[in-house]
C-alpha cells in the first residue's frame, strides 16, 4: 500500500503528452497550449488616451482657467495626424492615439468649449503623463504572454487575438473510455429490481473526464465474467487513451479487474493506496499500440470521485500537457471537526467559504461513507485528514483540494 502523494507521482511518471495539433482560436477554449505565445507588438502600440477629453502640452497651463484653440479630433481608430503646437488642444476620445506635441490629457468635466468649438477652456492644469498609456507599459513586442502548459481560458482568448493567433497550437485531447462493471447495475432509465442499482458512476466519471477536457467514450456494462471484462478491456484500449473502470478492485470472489488486466500483460503500477475512501485503487498500462493507461476505481459513488480526481484526471491532464496536472493544494481552517482514520489519509467532502477575516474556511459535511453521493453532491472541495489523526478539530488549519465543476 502507498501513500497518495507516491502514487501521484507515479502517475505523472508513467504518463506522456499527446500529440500537438492546430485549432482554430474560436476552438481553443479549454484547450491547454503547446507553446509559448509571444507578442507580435507593443501594448498598447501607441500612447493611448484613457478618457474622453483634452489632449494638451502641461506647459501651456501657466495659468488657469486655459483658453486653447482647438486643433482637430482624435477618435479610437482615427487618430489626429499633426503634432500639437503652443496654445492647442486636440479633442479626444477614449482609446484614441495621443497626439504628438502632447503630453497629457484633461478630462472632459473639468473643459467647456467656446466659440462654437472653436476654442477650449480649461479649468485645471496637467502633469506630464496625465491620462494616458505609455506604448508598450504593458508588454513589448517580442516578450512572453502565455506559457505552453497554460489552459486557454476566457481570458486568455482575448489575449490570444491580440497578438493574432487565429490558430493555436494545443494539445490532442485525450480518448476516455469509461466502464462500468457489475451484475447488480441497470440502465437509468429502469427501474431497479431486487438487489439492483440504477448505473451513477459512468455518468459521474464521464462528467469529470470531460471536465479534464477529455473526449469520452461510455461503454455498455461489463458484468462479473471474467472472460468478457478481459475482451471489454482488450477492445477499449484500441480506441481510448485512458480506460476508467469502477467497480471489480477489491479482493472479493467476483472482483476480476486485476485478473483480467494481468492476464492482458498490462503493468501494474500499484494497486492499493492509503486512501480513505478508495484504497482499493489500481493504475495499469496495457501493452497495446496506444499504450492505453488503465485506472481501477472502487465501486462506491464517492470513492469513484475522489479516487478519479486525484489519479484519473491527473493523467488526462498530463496528456494535455498541464503545467498543474494535479488537484492543487491550499490550506483552510476548519469550520466544525473533521474524522480521521489511524491507517489511511482521509479526503473528506466539504464545502468552502470565508471568514470575516477573508480567512479560508472548510466546513467537512455530515455524510455517511462511500456510498452517500447524495450528500458529496453538495461537496465543492475535499479535505485532507493525515493518517494518525483520529479528528482534526474545529479551528485547525488544514489541506484541501478543490473538486473541480
Amino acid at each position: 500500500m502507498i501513500q497518495v502523494e507516491e502514487a501521484i507521482r507515479i502517475v505523472q511518471e508513467q504518463t506522456h503528452s499527446l500529440s500537438v495539433e492546430r485549432v482554430g482560436l474560436d476552438q481553443a477554449l479549454g484547450r491547454v497550449l503547446a507553446a509559448d505565445v509571444l507578442a507580435d507588438t507593443d501594448l498598447p502600440p501607441f500612447d493611448r488616451a484613457q478618457m474622453d477629453g483634452y489632449a494638451v502640452r502641461s506647459e501651456d497651463f501657466a495659468e488657469v482657467p486655459a483658453r486653447l484653440r482647438v486643433a482637430g479630433e482624435a477618435a479610437a481608430g482615427r487618430g489626429w495626424r499633426g503634432r500639437l503646437q503652443a496654445g492647442e488642444a486636440v479633442r479626444i476620445m477614449t482609446g484614441a492615439p495621443l497626439p504628438a506635441g502632447a503630453d497629457s490629457v484633461q478630462q472632459v468635466e473639468l473643459t467647456r468649449e467656446l466659440e462654437g468649438g472653436a476654442v477650449v477652456e480649461i479649468d485645471c492644469a496637467t502633469t506630464p503623463g496625465q491620462f494616458y498609456v505609455r506604448q508598450a507599459s504593458e508588454i513589448s513586442a517580442g516578450e512572453t504572454v502565455l506559457r505552453a502548459g497554460e489552459e486557454i481560458n476566457a481570458a486568455k482568448t482575448a489575449v490570444l487575438a491580440s497578438f493574432g493567433c487565429a490558430e493555436v497550437p494545443v494539445y490532442r485531447r485525450p480518448s476516455v473510455a469509461v466502464l462500468a462493471t457489475g451484475t447488480e447495475l441497470v440502465p437509468v432509465n429502469e427501474q431497479p429490481g431486487a438487489d439492483q442499482i440504477r448505473d451513477s458512476n459512468s455518468y459521474s466519471l464521464a462528467a469529470y473526464a470531460r471536465l479534464a477536457g477529455a473526449d469520452v467514450m461510455r461503454l455498455p456494462f461489463a458484468g462479473d465474467e471474467p472472460e468478457l471484462l478481459r475482451q471489454a478491456i482488450a477492445e477499449a484500449s484500441s480506441s481510448a487513451d485512458v480506460l476508467v473502470l469502477s467497480g471489480g478492485v477489491s479482493m472479493g470472489v467476483y472482483d476480476f479487474t486485476k485478473t483480467a488486466l494481468r492476464s492482458l500483460g498490462a503493468e501494474i503500477f500499484f494497486e492499493r493506496v492509503s486512501l480513505r475512501p478508495g484504497k482499493p485503487t489500481v493504475f495499469a498500462r496495457l501493452p497495446c499500440e496506444r499504450q492505453t493507461l488503465v485506472f481501477g476505481l472502487p465501486g462506491n459513488p464517492v470513492s469513484v470521485s475522489v479516487t478519479f480526481n486525484l489519479f484519473a484526471r491527473t493523467a488526462i491532464r498530463a496528456m494535455q500537457g498541464c503545467a498543474e496536472s494535479a488537484l492543487v493544494r491550499e490550506w483552510a481552517v476548519l469550520a466544525r471537526p473533521a474524522r480521521g482514520a489511524l491507517e489511511r489519509t482521509s479526503y473528506l467532502p466539504a464545502t468552502l467559504g470565508t471568514d470575516e477575516e477573508g480567512r479560508l474556511l472548510a466546513e467537512p459535511l455530515k455524510w455517511g461513507g462511500s456510498s452517500d453521493f447524495v450528500a458529496f453532491a453538495r461537496a465543492d472541495a475535499l479535505v485532507i485528514v493525515p493518517a494518525g489523526i483520529k479528528t482534526a478539530e474545529a479551528g485547525s488549519v488544514v489541506r484541501v483540494v478543490r473538486l473541480p465543476g
